[in-house]
């Protein structure tokens, strides 16, 4: 076999929440262009149509659902309706997150701290739970990946919303836990910590804080941040069958950040 052929998707379907920019559409363009179709959760309907019609024209079936992830009930629906979909999604992305707000420690509000535990955590749980749940009945196995973030293990300082690292942290133990759990069925789980890429969010946070940016730099090893494209291979290969045996890892892709 060739060893590209490897990486192959074909017949497979893939859920991925937030999956309409940033780091998400570039994980299911890749894993639709490996060959598996993609039903993809956004807020933006201009956005999630546009990714849509993009896998569209990789060959691949498309299906977008509007919804906000970070809304637990509304979380259930999109899952749901996945599900009605395709009963065999096979491959399951948890992809939404944000640090959104710096709020101190000292002023936050348990609403607002429900809120991004909601969005960081939660969604995570729902989707492992409701589609992951699934590939258990189905009993055919299947790939689940949360995306964390390097900052599960460290701090940085000068920012608040430390609720964004308490939640990344508990996505990655999370993950550990979800592979142990289910490898005997054939269901890997495994986790991507990416450091500092430019997505939109960071494109305009390095704009307004070109000197904050400039220290970001100073601190990784590269001297670059990373871009949205550099994530769909790796997303690609723990989807695929040749990542058979890895499940439980938490990969960093950081520049040399963390070391």
């Amino acid at each position: 076999m060739n060893i590209f052929e490897k990486f192959r998707l074909n017949g497979k379907t893939l859920f991925i929440s937030g999956g309409s920019r940033g780091l998400g559409r570039s994980m299911a363009l890749a894993i639709a262009d490996a060959g598996a179709d993609v039903i993809l959760t956004g807020r933006d309907k201009n956005s999630l149509e546009q990714t849509a019609s993009e896998i569209n024209q990789l060959g691949q079936n498309a299906y977008p659902i509007q919804a906000d992830m970070s809304n637990p009930i509304e979380c259930e629906e999109a899952c749901k309706k996945a599900l009605k979909i395709n009963p065999n999604i096979n491959i399951l992305i948890n992809n939404i997150g944000g640090r959104r707000e710096n709020i101190p420690t000292e002023e936050m509000t348990i609403n607002n701290w429900h809120k991004y535990m909601d969005l960081n955590l939660t969604h995570a749980v729902l989707c492992t739970k409701l589609i992951g749940g699934n590939m258990l009945n189905k009993g055919n196995g299947g790939r689940i990946i949360n995306i964390s973030s390097i900052n599960a293990f460290q701090s940085i300082r000068g920012l608040s919303g430390r609720h964004y690292e308490t939640a990344k942290a508990a996505l990655v133990q999370f993950t550990k836990a979800t592979a142990i759990d289910w490898a005997q069925y054939g269901i890997t789980v495994n986790c991507i910590c990416p450091g500092v890429f430019m997505t939109e969010p960071n494109i305009k946070w390095s704009k307004k804080e070109p000197e904050a940016m400039k220290n970001f730099l100073s601190k990784i090893p590269t001297q670059t941040t990373g871009e949205p494209d550099d994530l769909g291979p790796l997303a690609v290969y723990i989807s695929s069958d040749s990542a058979k045996y890895m499940t439980g890892s938490v990969i960093v892709i950081d520049g040399g950040q963390t070391c």
